[in-house]
């Protein structure tokens, strides 16, 4: 009911908006001009500083909220910040959890955002919580992104949503993408979005692929024309063409990582003796693996060549297994195969990378739900209640 009732607002919205529509946001005005580029506010975006000592009471009242007494001091040094009436304060956080959202969510939001108490709720804040909600924006995901809320609802965040819809076309989709990068909507539509469209058109991408790379990586939409050509010539260079139903994916990755970044994931790789060429394929099969931070990577690779003794080529031939977290996916495979082994039910000499490979529900059905009643030391090992100590 609440759901159908806040699409209905959204189509209301978006009839009577032709081309981004009027209006002026207060809340953009108490919290500043944002860079799109950011993932918070800086002290400096929420307003001028005039006393740099955080209020006593507006700290209390952070602290009443969930915020730890160093994380409310911190939200609100450096900022003009003064709660002078809680009852708006509280007005505010009442209808956060109207919304749904949880402690958490409101500890983070505040935390990001604290001068959302001071705006009026219902004026300012609940259109723009009906809005999000009528897309089925999740609480969790706008408490990542508070500063949306500072966003004019007329002029910023209806037009966005209404140039993103119509390269993606799916509703689905289009939740899908936003809720991975929401900080994809600051972009501006004219000097950001169409820019960073055109361009990709302009490389060779299809309408397809667009729509594409932007459900899996929103956040290409705040690059810059020129950086979008860069990563279309390194590509290029590592013979990644736009036909191969992988470039989006290569491409989507390319953009998450700087170029010296770049660079120094592919030395890494090769430092456990392979060859570049090597490196670069697998990275067309598992993108994902260059976004992977260096300790990660060198924890995963050094577990499965020492402890599972298998051979950097047959990693580098099946990088998956490098996206799989090694504490809550694959520790606790090996767990269920050492009991397994144990109790004679597979062969010692079993093939561990094969076996380790596939979705979870894969896994669990082959070896842990199939042997359950008879081994039930293998569902204890699968929730990690039976820790994996090598195999013998």
């Amino acid at each position: 009911m609440f759901a159908s009732l806040c699409r209905r607002r959204l189509l209301l919205h978006i009839r009577k908006i032709p081309g981004g529509g009027g209006g002026t946001n207060p809340l953009q005005s108490i919290l500043g001009t944002i860079p799109p580029a950011r993932n918070s506010y800086s002290s400096s975006a929420v307003a001028d500083v005039s006393n740099s000592e955080p209020c006593p009471d507006t700290v209390s009242y952070l602290i009443s909220c969930g915020l730890s007494p160093t994380a409310a001091a911190a939200a609100t040094t450096g900022q003009r910040l003064r709660i002078c009436s809680t009852d708006k304060a509280d007005a505010v956080c009442a209808l956060l959890r109207h919304y749904g959202f949880a402690n958490a969510d409101i500890i983070r939001t505040l935390r990001s955002a604290p001068s959302i108490l001071i705006v009026d709720p219902e004026r300012i804040l609940r259109p723009k919580l009906d809005f999000l909600a009528s897309l089925g924006f999740e609480p969790r995901k706008i408490a990542t992104a508070p500063f949306l809320l500072a966003r004019s609802l007329d002029k910023h965040l209806v037009p966005s949503i209404q140039f993103i819809r119509g390269i993606i076309g799916s509703d689905d989709d289009l939740r899908l993408g936003i809720s991975r990068i929401p900080r994809a909507l600051m972009a501006d539509v004219d000097k950001n979005m169409r820019p960073v469209v055109e361009a990709l058109r302009r490389c060779g991408l299809t309408e397809a692929a667009i729509s594409k790379l932007l459900v899996i990586r929103m956040g290409v939409l705040m690059a810059s024309p020129d950086r979008i050509r860069e990563i279309f010539e390194e590509l290029k260079a590592i013979d990644m063409r736009i036909p191969d139903s992988r470039f989006v994916y290569c491409f989507s990755a390319m953009w998450g990582v700087k170029r010296g970044t770049w660079r120094r994931k592919l030395e890494l790789f090769q430092s456990f003796g392979v060859s570049e060429g090597e490196v670069l394929e697998a990275f067309k099969k598992q993108p994902t693996i260059v976004l992977l931070a260096d300790e990660s990577i060198k924890r995963k690779v050094q577990f499965l060549l020492d402890e599972l003794k298998l051979g950097i080529t047959d990693i580098m031939l099946h990088p998956v297994i490098l996206s799989y977290s090694l504490d809550k996916c694959i520790l606790p495979r090996c767990a269920v195969l050492t009991v397994l082994m144990r109790e004679g039910k597979i062969q010692r000499d079993i093939k561990l990378l094969q076996a380790l490979l596939g979705s979870s529900k894969i896994f669990s059905t082959r070896y842990v739900l199939r042997h359950a009643d008879d081994v039930p030391d293998v569902v204890k090992a699968y929730e990690g209640k039976i820790k994996f100590e090598g195999f013998v």
